[in-house]
C-alpha cells in the first residue's frame, strides 16, 4: 500500500470494524436498539454521574440540543434520570438508571467476548501486531481529542 493511501485505508478499516462490532452485537438482542450516540451518552453518564447536560454535550462534541434530544429519548426509555441542578435551576443533572447500567454491562461483556473470539482467530503475528498498535492508537485518539478541544 502506498504511504499516501494509508490514512484513508486506516480510517476506513477502523470505521468498518466499529460498525461490524455494533452490527454483531445488535444481532439477537431482544431490547429495542440503541443508537451509537445514545450508547455514548449512557457510557458517559455511568462514568460521570450527575453530569450536566451541557458538560455531556461538550464531552461528546455534540450540540446541546442534540444531547437534549438524546436525554429525552433515554429518559422515556427508562435509562436516564434527569433532575434540576439545585445550584443552577436552568441546568439538568443526569444519572443512569439501574436498567441502563445493566444493559451497558451486558453490552460490554458481549463486546469483549466477540472481540476476544475474533482476535483469537488471527495468527500469532497478527495478534502481536494489533497489541503493538494499541499505544499508537491511544496516542492518535489523544491527539484527536486535544485538537477538538483546541478548536
Amino acid at each position: 500500500m502506498a504511504t499516501e493511501d494509508f490514512p484513508d485505508s486506516f480510517a476506513d478499516v477502523l470505521a468498518g470494524v466499529q460498525r461490524l462490532i455494533r452490527r454483531r452485537l445488535r444481532a439477537g438482542m431482544t431490547e429495542p436498539r440503541l443508537r451509537g450516540a445514545q450508547v455514548d451518552l449512557l457510557r458517559l453518564v455511568v462514568a460521570c454521574p450527575r453530569i450536566r447536560v451541557s458538560a455531556a454535550a461538550k464531552e461528546l462534541y455534540l450540540a446541546g440540543n442534540s444531547v437534549s434530544t438524546l436525554v429525552n429519548q433515554l429518559v422515556k426509555a427508562g435509562y436516564l434520570h434527569r433532575e434540576t441542578d439545585p445550584e443552577d435551576r436552568r441546568s439538568g443533572l443526569l444519572t443512569a438508571t439501574p436498567a441502563a447500567e445493566a444493559r451497558l454491562r451486558v453490552w460490554q461483556v458481549r463486546r469483549g467476548a466477540l472481540v476476544r473470539e475474533q482476535v483469537a482467530r488471527l495468527s500469532e503475528s497478527d495478534r502481536a501486531a494489533l497489541a503493538a498498535a494499541v499505544p499508537a492508537l491511544r496516542k492518535l485518539a489523544e491527539n484527536l481529542h486535544e485538537e477538538v478541544d483546541g478548536i
